[in-house]
């Protein structure tokens, strides 16, 4: 198998998908903008600078899935993706991805984001595989925690390594990249052959730079 994995978030998006999901909810008016907001820029500034706990922004980031029908929340994402997903991805992002599936890769786009949030957007990017934090739901609806462990940091390697497993584990991986933005990720960065750093946040860069890794640009210039 030769494995392609990508980062969604500022990666594959020229934005954040779970940033986007909480400011979409605010303008719409499901969430209080006075409560709401400035946490949610905290939170995104918490990771950024690396500092993020991932259980307290999933309480806060979770907690909106509990109070609604998934029917009602499907029609919300659906508009979601049209005015704040769709607009962010890129041409040269599409053409990443082509890349790889057209050699045969085995394609899997790794987040930290719920999957609730980020199936749709791997749909549009075609890509079958998908590793993100689970949402727990009870008789069809989110109860507004998540399920199992957070794809986040070294959760992503674990939760990689989970989904290898049934496919015979890293022994049966002949080559591997990885695409992401984020110094959040470097635990998994350091474990594939071909770390690619993807518009990179200044940690990244720097790292990128000290170890030789290739840096490239889907939404920025140089």
């Amino acid at each position: 198998m030769k494995l392609a994995l990508f980062d969604l978030d500022n990666t594959l998006l020229a934005c954040d998908s779970d940033y986007e999901w909480a400011q979409y909810l605010i303008g719409i008016g499901i969430l209080d903008r006075t409560e709401h907001e400035s946490r949610n820029l905290a939170f995104y500034e918490d990771y950024k600078a690396g500092t993020l706990d991932i259980y307290a922004f999933l309480d806060f980031q979770l907690a909106a899935l509990a109070r609604y029908p998934r029917s009602q929340l499907d029609a919300w994402h659906q508009d979601f993706m049209r005015k704040r997903i769709l607009p962010a991805i890129t041409e040269r992002a599409r053409a990443l991805v082509a890349g790889h599936q057209d050699a045969g890769h085995e394609c899997v786009i790794i987040t930290a984001t719920n999957t609730f949030v980020t199936a749709p957007i791997a749909r549009q990017f075609g890509v079958d595989h998908l590793i993100a934090t689970e949402v727990e739901e009870q008789a069809g609806r989110f109860t507004g925690r998540p399920s199992g462990l957070p794809s986040f940091r070294e959760g992503k390697v674990t939760r990689l390594e989970q989904w290898l497993a049934p496919r015979g584990g890293w022994n049966q991986v002949a080559e591997s990249w990885f695409y992401s933005d984020s110094a959040n990720d470097l635990p998994l960065l350091e474990r594939v052959v071909h770390p690619v750093a993807v518009d990179p946040d200044d940690r990244l860069h720097a790292a990128a730079q000290a170890r030789g890794w290739p840096i490239m640009h889907l939404h920025r210039t140089a």
